[in-house]
């Protein structure tokens, strides 16, 4: 309980139903383990939170960008709510080792997968809105999610962006390389290099190679153009 309270610190609400919070934290895992009732992990959460979530950001893009026309939001829209920006967005409450997981899960990475912290950050998101309403959910939603938009842009769209700039820029051509594969097949960890030419870039670790490559054309970007929107 003592875990949960430092979580409610840091995300700037209390639960008046301390229950909900602890289930939005409950990975199925966990619960089968422990052989919960049914409905005890945090799906049912999840499904309620992404349904804010996108209700939330679809206002907050609208008001915002005024002359974006529709499909532009929606493509912007898509760059924040991903499983991979939402897992980036909790890494500054460290929502992983806050979770509830099976030992299986636990042991084989799973307080940094990012399909569970995109998944616990959304049923956390419908924990809050059943606990204290809709204005509370939305004050979490701008304060965590909806923040640094151009970032979270870059580094959903980086290997396009980063293809587009090496291309306008650079003789050399952009490619990938991985340099390391370590772990069992069930928890690999892909590590890779993005180059131009036979200069590194940018250096991106992952669960899949994909989001090694994404993670690498990101810092590869950050280096490139730090000024760029």
């Amino acid at each position: 309980m003592a875990k949960q309270q430092e979580l409610e610190e840091k995300i700037g609400y209390s639960f008046n139903q301390k229950g909900l919070l602890r289930q939005a934290l409950t990975h199925s895992s966990y619960a089968n383990e422990k052989h919960m009732k049914k409905g005890s992990d945090n799906e049912r959460l999840e499904f309620l939170g992404d349904a804010v979530l996108e209700l939330v950001s679809s206002d907050f893009l609208y008001r915002e960008y005024p002359d974006l026309p529709e499909g532009d939001l929606t493509k912007l829209r898509a760059s924040i709510v991903c499983e991979p920006t939402l897992a980036l967005c909790t890494e500054p409450l460290e929502l992983g080792k806050y979770l509830y997981l099976g030992k299986g899960e636990d042991l084989t990475g799973g307080r940094t997968r990012k399909s569970i912290l995109s998944d616990a950050l959304e049923a956390v998101i419908g924990a809050i809105y059943l606990d204290g309403g809709f204005t509370n959910a939305k004050e979490f939603i701008h304060k965590f999610i909806m923040t640094d938009i151009e970032h979270k842009k870059l580094f959903y769209d980086s290997k396009t962006i980063l293809q587009e700039v090496v291309q306008g820029n650079y003789n050399e051509a952009l490619h990938y390389e991985l340099v390391a594969e370590e772990g069992p097949d069930h928890d690999k960890k892909f590590s890779v290099e993005a180059l131009i030419g036979d200069k590194v870039i940018g250096h991106g670790v992952g669960h899949t190679k994909k989001a090694a490559e994404q993670q690498a054309a990101y810092q590869a970007l950050l280096k490139l153009k730090p000024t760029e929107k």
